[in-house]
């Protein structure tokens, strides 16, 4: 149950470095946008 958690649900809000400091569920909507408008990200 507490693995479920940690996987699920902690690991999606948790800030990553990587990722410029946004949460992977951050991340990956504001890519979905730039990809919906043409924007290049990186």
């Amino acid at each position: 149950m507490t693995f479920e958690y940690i996987k699920v649900f902690y690991n999606r809000k948790l800030q990553h470095s990587i990722l410029g400091y946004k949460s992977p569920q951050q991340y990956l909507d504001d890519w979905l946008t730039a990809q919906d408008q043409d924007i290049p990200v990186a």
